[in-house]
């Protein structure tokens, strides 16, 4: 292979407002480095493929074919109120897509969205609409009911088409502390149903538009394995000349010992921890610069696990994440949970960045700290990070931000905010925290004052 172009790909499913950042910063790294490197979302995909008119009517067929005595009240209820999603659909994704928010009078109404069984909780609770939203807060008001009405949805795909379809958790018992490969393979083995025929339709536009010759797909929960495994299969039923690759979370945690050979029929390979070493080794072997024997945590059919001792790449040179060819406007922002923490991780567009790789405390009983995410701290200069905070904002138009670090370093932090102030960078942003003494009140003013909007934390222990 003499000309490599790489396509990172996130499988279904993961969550629905933003890109989950793993294709971002390898596509970036991968550019930085002078490659071809391209990414597709086929989780946002999937989901406006199915919550469409014509996803609807691909529904409808299946729904109404089921015996009587197998609906329950979620499919009566779709079937009998068949017209009205059809012709509220389109409306409902544009408003949650931030197109449209006029259309949050209609919906707030209660009069515009058929409600299926998911809204028994709203009058379960009486005036839980009025507790959280008050008079004024309409645009949540509706982005509430609106995210009910795909739930109805989601709902009738489960109970009619894919037992195992969830927006974030998607057939995710076929990996989650499974013993063997058997349940999976057995999945795998099935015929296509609606969901899995739509997974293949985009997964060969997107080989379509792209023409890799190497895709990485990346798998960082057992929610995204089914479909990275299907992804995979159609990749070597139709096109078996690319080179597939399997990372992320669940490869490092879950498959740290793998010696399973038929995962091979879908990836060529899998990798470890960190990517960018890993993948340049790998990039460099297919274009015959290195033995196979020089490959780094690494799996491959034939010759196991191979790690060849290279240091891994300075987080400070990893580059900066790139969300070019990931479609921003078509995420949707939405509100499951009335707690206004909570609702950060499904509602906004967020750009994903991390302030250190690695954890500075590791020493969480809890925690396996011999992963390489948590083990290799490695921290950036403060000007290398408000470079890259600046390089997205002129990206994607958004001055978000989620600092996905399992901690985030206290030092690093303080030293962020006063940067972020100096330089009058207005940005919002939250992350996550280990609870301890040098978040005191003048830290957490200072954060507040840099534009920190919420903070998560863990409590090892209770005493």
């Amino acid at each position: 292979m003499t000309e490599v172009r790489i396509l990172s790909i996130i499988p279904p499913m993961t969550q629905l407002n933003t890109p989950y950042p793993s294709t971002a910063y390898l596509t970036g790294f991968l550019r930085s480095r002078g490659f071809n490197a391209e990414q597709a979302d086929l989780s946002i995909a999937l989901a406006l493929k199915l919550l469409s008119v014509q996803g609807l009517q691909a529904i409808y067929g299946p729904v109404s074919a089921l015996p009587r005595k197998q609906h329950s009240e979620t499919t009566r209820f779709f079937v009998r109120h068949f017209e009205s999603y059809q012709a509220t659909i389109s409306s409902a994704i544009r408003f949650l897509q931030g197109r449209d928010p006029s259309l949050a009078h209609r919906i707030a109404s209660r009069h515009f969205l058929p409600e299926g069984p998911r809204f028994a909780s709203l009058e379960n609770e009486g005036d839980a609409l009025d507790w959280a939203f008050g008079a004024l807060g309409l645009q949540d008001r509706a982005k509430h009911i609106a995210t009910l009405y795909l739930n109805d949805l989601a709902d009738v795909i489960r109970e009619a088409i894919d037992p195992r379809f969830e927006f974030v958790r998607y057939a995710e018992s076929l990996a989650a502390s499974q013993p063997t490969f058997d349940h999976l393979q057995s999945a795998l083995d099935a015929p296509h149903n609606l969901v899995d025929a739509s997974l293949h339709a985009l997964t060969l536009d997107a080989l379509s538009t792209h023409q890799p010759t190497l895709v990485l797909i990346t798998a960082p929960f057992p929610g995204n394995v089914y479909g990275a495994f299907r992804i995979a299969q159609t990749i070597k039923q139709t096109h078996p000349s690319v080179v597939t690759v399997l990372g992320g979370g669940y490869c490092n945690t879950e498959l740290r010992a793998l010696n399973e050979p038929r995962v091979f029929n879908y990836f060529d390979f899998v990798t470890l921890d960190a990517g960018e070493r890993p993948l340049l080794a790998l990039i460099e072997h297919l274009q015959n610069q290195r033995p196979i024997e020089k490959l780094v945590r690494t799996y491959t059919r034939n010759h196991a696990y191979i790690d060849f001792k290279e240091p891994d790449i300075a987080f400070s040179e990893s580059g900066t994440p790139t969300y070019a060819g990931l479609p921003l406007e078509d995420y949707l922002s939405l509100l499951d949970m009335l707690n206004p923490m909570h609702r950060l991780w499904s509602d906004g567009r967020w750009n994903k960045l991390t302030v250190a790789h690695g954890c500075y405390w590791k020493k969480c009983s809890f925690c396996d700290v011999n992963l390489d995410y948590i083990s290799r701290y490695d921290l950036a200069r403060t000007d290398v990070l408000i470079d890259r905070i600046e390089s997205l904002i002129q990206e994607t138009g958004q001055s978000g931000f989620h600092f996905v670090d399992e901690a985030a370093p206290p030092k690093a932090l303080k030293s962020l905010a006063n940067a972020l102030l100096h330089r009058k960078l207005d940005i919002s942003w939250w992350g996550n925290i280990r609870f301890e003494k040098s978040f005191d009140a003048g830290l957490c003013q200072l954060l507040a004052d840099s534009g920190c909007i919420a903070v998560t934390g863990g409590l090892e222990v209770a005493s």
